[in-house]
């Protein structure tokens, strides 16, 4: 009786840890594989939103013509918001006018898709202030780069893609300057998000890696460090890009997110376009390429340079929040939607 007690001790607790182990082991699967909520793609008819949540649109309405009648040629419908001209000095209107332009346009259902003017300075202002009900009933796209980064990082922790991409101010006269912009831009609108071959690179750290893409631009990703709007980038892949900055500044924004523990689990890193990066009277002495090389140096995730998105003229349209497999060599890389 005594050995019969023992073994069915020992056999509860094999099967209790083994059972455990199970659970424990489909709750991870389970997380892995889950993906944030994909808005509905666009059709003939759907209404677009134009809002400006940043910075001021001073002489700006050849820009906001052209967006209209971009989407028109397309057969959607543009509704421009009540604020977008609206001036508060550095600002599209004040917080208030913004925030209502921005928080009409996710509440109303007729629309399908939030387009941003411009980018500039001003969102992080107006984060707190929106609600998320009616939004979360009915999805739609979110659509810019650089300061509209923060919102991308608070559509991510609220579960929702969106989609880091050329915005109104992005037009030129001749729209063929950017034709490539525009073409991804609209293909990933209507579902039909193109893979991309990338340009290789001696600097590119070879590897596979899967996750869902998020990011944008350095800058705000560090600024929202510390808040709720703070991305956990943990098995996915980061997309960065910067403008105007000293490399200096670049390598204490990563060292920043560093030390705080960005990198820890981090999936792979697609680096975009890191433009007009300003020259100081003490020259850094390396590449840009090499700096991101040097920050990240501890660990041995791949790395991909030359993703054509950010602050140039070709912005090609990245869908955050979905996942894709980054295949990173020496003579290219591959950025692939997973379906």
């Amino acid at each position: 009786m005594r050995i019969n007690a023992r073994f069915s001790i020992l056999f509860i607790a094999f099967f209790g840890f083994t059972n455990l182990a199970i659970s424990s082991q489909n709750e991870m699967t389970s997380s892995m594989a889950s993906t944030s909520i994909q808005p509905p793609y666009l059709k003939a008819g759907d209404t677009v939103a134009i809002v400006a949540p940043s910075g001021i649109l001073k002489n700006r309405q050849r820009e906001l013509q052209q967006a209209v009648d971009l989407l028109k040629e397309w057969g959607l419908v543009p509704q421009v918001g009540k604020h977008v001209f609206s001036t508060d000095d550095h600002f599209a209107g004040t917080d208030d006018e913004r925030c209502e332009d921005l928080q009409n346009a996710m509440d109303d259902p007729k629309i399908s898709a939030i387009w941003c003017a411009r980018g500039g300075y001003g969102t992080v202002r107006i984060l707190d202030k929106l609600d998320y009900t009616k939004f979360k009933k009915k999805p739609k796209w979110l659509i810019g780069y650089s300061d509209v980064t923060a919102l991308h990082n608070q559509l991510h922790n609220e579960g929702f893609q969106s989609l880091h991409a050329l915005m109104c101010v992005s037009l030129t006269k001749d729209l063929n300057d950017v034709a490539s912009s525009i073409s991804t831009f609209k293909s990933a609108l209507f579902g039909q998000s193109e893979n991309y071959t990338l340009e290789g690179s001696d600097y590119n750290r070879t590897g596979v890696a899967k996750g869902e893409l998020v990011g944008g631009n350095l800058t705000i990703l560090h600024t929202m460090l510390g808040s709720d709007t703070s991305i956990d980038v943990s098995g996915k892949i980061l997309f960065i890009e910067e403008i105007g900055e000293y490399k200096y500044h670049i390598d204490r924004m990563l060292q920043s997110l560093k030390r705080a523990g960005y990198f820890e689990n981090c999936a792979g890193v697609l680096v975009g376009d890191m433009s007009k990066l300003r020259k100081n009277t003490t020259l850094w002495g390396s590449s840009v390429e090499q700096l991101v090389l040097d920050a990240l140096s501890e660990y041995d995730f791949p790395i991909a340079f030359n993703m054509p998105a950010g602050h140039e003229k070709e912005n090609k349209a990245l869908v955050l929040g979905k996942s894709i497999e980054l295949k990173v060599e020496k003579e290219k890389s591959l950025v692939t939607y997973i379906p």
